[in-house]
């Protein structure tokens, strides 16, 4: 019988598409300033700025009291932060083998892969388990999914039609590695 209930460190992990590669980055490199965040991420400065909020938000990430000049601060991991942060090196790794491009998975893209790979193969099902999700959430994440490969959609011939999802072997990858 599979989980009736997500990971809430995966939904956290999801909340936001930067938060997985920001925390591994942060890990690997023991803190970084917001410049050398830009440059390794890729992203806008808009978009880490909002994603070093949600992380500062969740209790992940602080600014590091003992670094040098108060307009170009140091991000450090906190406790929580560096807990998280193994998950989410574990995920960006696994990313990077599929070739999944960092910040390319939707908001409740790991959490589909996760609820996939543990049994919910149906679209009612995954709605039932990611219930905060709208189904036009889930249905885009879905879609995105399939788009880069991670998950195969099978149209049942019923009355009415009915759809199953099941992991491609990258999308395995990827959901093992959410585990």
């Amino acid at each position: 019988m599979p989980s009736s209930k997500p990971d809430p460190l995966l939904l956290q992990l999801g909340s936001h598409r930067w938060l997985v590669p920001l925390l591994a980055d942060l890990a690997a490199h023991k803190g970084a300033r917001f410049v050398e965040l830009v440059h390794r991420l890729g992203l806008a400065r808009d978009s880490l700025a909002r994603t070093l909020d949600a992380a500062a938000a969740i209790g992940w990430v602080r600014r590091n009291p003992g670094h040098g000049h108060p307009l170009r601060p140091e991000y450090i991991l906190t406790e929580a932060g560096t807990a998280a942060a193994v998950r989410a090196a574990t995920i960006a790794e696994a990313q990077a083998v599929i070739g999944l491009p960092p910040g390319a998975a939707t908001r409740w893209g790991l959490p589909l892969v996760a609820g996939i790979g543990a049994g919910h193969d149906r679209f009612n099902a995954l709605s039932r388990l990611l219930a905060p999700a709208t189904p036009r959430a889930l249905s885009q994440g879905l879609t995105a999914l399939g788009r880069h490969g991670l998950v195969r959609r099978e149209i049942l011939d019923l009355r009415p039609p009915a759809s199953r999802y099941d992991l491609t072997k990258s999308g395995q990858l990827l959901a093992e590695a959410c585990t």
